[in-house]
């Protein structure tokens, strides 16, 4: 090997891993420093774009976590709306029961009143949840938590969409309901009675013909109601109406849309027409429709005496009656409504005046059939066979609309359960939606730090080495810059 002084190799390759070693134990520094094994691009190009990626999904699953508990507290807000609209619900039936009882003494237009209230207080309600009908809440809620391989696996969708999901009055199918009294309307009985700003019957009155059947015979009756110089309220029309009425077993009342109504168990039939100033109802007449009845207002009675007897039977759960007229008892009304009644004694039918004073109907709060078998010339029937009987209208009983407020009223509060329940269930798919993404925080978290986090006991390890192996090489450099120095002892004698 020759000796050189211009190129010392030995020092070369010390410098060379004096370098080295210093790039060693910077990026041991580094990595215990900034705790991660990965601090730039060039450390681990592949490892890094897996990190990235995990990193990435970390991010989402954390938002979605957030967004799972944002979605709870909204389902929560509404759930605790649709308990309070239940409690509602309860007391909407204890009003309706209350009306619906035929022994109720008080006010059913006070009761009503709050009944009203209360259906406002569910819309408003419902529409501070978002569950009123096209609610911010009445539709498929949809909650983004991340972690599928799609975008549908990654969403939670709770449905609370459509009509069977909104909770106002309207959607629970009690928006038209009431707990006044029922009762039949008089055919032109327009006038709004409820309008508490308005007087009638100022300095004037207004009679009422009333034929009533109680089973002790047909009897015709006029009741007034004067309103003096003041006139009277709506309230105050009614309560003159049931001072007088109260011994047939009739009452009246103000209907849901402000009009004038009869109800009562008996048979009856009612007429009027149009006072002076401020009147109660127009022209016009009624007969009792909360029970099966049969008109023969549409007939030619008259009450001129038939030259034949007419006979019809008359059947119901109870039996058949056999009825025949002669042309002496058709003479007059009062001696056929005799001899009708009579002969239907012990039916629960009964026949009564109608409205126009010449025509009979005949009523009974259970079903019956009427089959014309003889005609009579100028009788009751004009045809032969089966007349047709009408059944009771559903609100024109006292109890009537109380009665069909309490069917839907449960009605109601079954489809309010069914959104109690899909809230609920909504509720608890975001919770385990939000458990799943917690777990997958975890893990995905565990498989970024395998790749990118440094391990801090080989960081200290290296960093040991890296330092000694500096000190090493630095000495060794000094040797070896000093080794050239051996070429003066060649020297010496010249």
């Amino acid at each position: 090997m020759s000796i050189s002084i211009q190129t010392n190799v030995a020092s070369l390759n010390a410098q060379y891993y004096v370098n080295q070693n210093q790039i060693f134990q910077n990026t041991a520094i580094q990595q215990l420093s900034s705790g991660y094994k990965i601090n730039s691009s060039a450390d681990d190009p592949a490892g890094l774009a897996v990190a990235n990626q995990y990193a990435g999904e970390i991010t989402q699953l954390t938002q979605g976590v957030q967004n799972a508990a944002d979605g709870t507290s909204t389902l929560q807000i509404a759930d605790g709306g649709l308990s309070n609209i239940s409690q509602i619900l309860g007391r909407l039936q204890t009003l309706a029961s209350e009306s619906a009882s035929g022994t109720f003494q008080g006010s059913r237009t006070t009761v009503n009143n709050e009944y009203q209230g209360l259906l406002t207080e569910i819309n408003r309600q419902a529409a501070n949840i978002g569950l009123n009908t096209g609610g911010v809440n009445n539709t498929n809620l949809t909650v983004y938590t991340g972690g599928g391989s799609t975008q549908a696996n990654a969403q939670v969708t709770v449905s609370l969409a459509g009509a069977n999901n909104a909770v106002d009055a309207t959607a629970l199918g009690i928006g038209s309901t009431s707990v006044t009294g029922g009762g039949t309307s008089l055919s032109g009985a327009a006038v709004n009675l409820s309008d508490t700003a308005a007087t009638f019957l100022t300095g004037t009155s207004q009679s009422f013909t009333l034929n009533v059947n109680t089973g002790a015979g047909a009897q015709t009756q006029t009741i007034s109601v004067a309103g003096g110089v003041s006139g009277l309220s709506g309230t105050g029309v009614i309560s003159a109406l049931n001072t007088q009425l109260q011994a047939y077993g009739i009452s009246a009342s103000i209907g849901s849309s402000g009009n004038l109504q009869f109800g009562g168990s008996t048979a009856f039939t009612i007429s009027t027409t149009a006072a002076g100033t401020g009147p109660i109802a127009s022209t016009g007449s009624a007969l009792n429709s909360a029970d099966y009845n049969l008109s023969t207002a549409t007939e030619s009675l008259g009450f001129a005496p038939n030259t034949a007897n007419e006979s019809f039977t008359v059947q119901n759960a109870g039996g058949s009656y056999n009825v025949t007229l002669t042309a002496a008892e058709t003479a007059t009304q009062t001696s056929a409504l005799g001899s009708l009644n009579l002969q239907l004694a012990g039916s629960g039918v009964l026949a009564v005046s109608a409205a126009n004073g010449n025509d009979i109907t005949f009523e009974s709060s259970n079903v019956f059939s009427v089959n014309e078998t003889n005609l009579g010339a100028g009788g009751l029937f004009t045809a032969l066979g089966q007349q047709t009987v009408t059944p009771p209208a559903a609100g024109a009983s006292n109890t009537g609309s109380a009665l069909a407020a309490l069917a839907l009223l449960t009605t109601a509060i079954s489809n309010l359960g069914l959104v109690q329940g899909n809230v609920g269930a909504g509720e608890n798919k975001l919770q385990y939606a939000s458990n799943l993404a917690q777990s997958q925080i975890t893990n995905v978290s565990a498989a970024e730090s395998g790749i990118r986090d440094a391990d801090v006991a080989a960081a200290a390890a290296n960093l040991t080495k890296a330092q000694v192996l500096q000190q090493t090489s630095l000495a060794a450099l000094s040797q070896a810059n000093s080794a050239p120095q051996a070429v003066l002892a060649l020297l010496k004698n010249f």
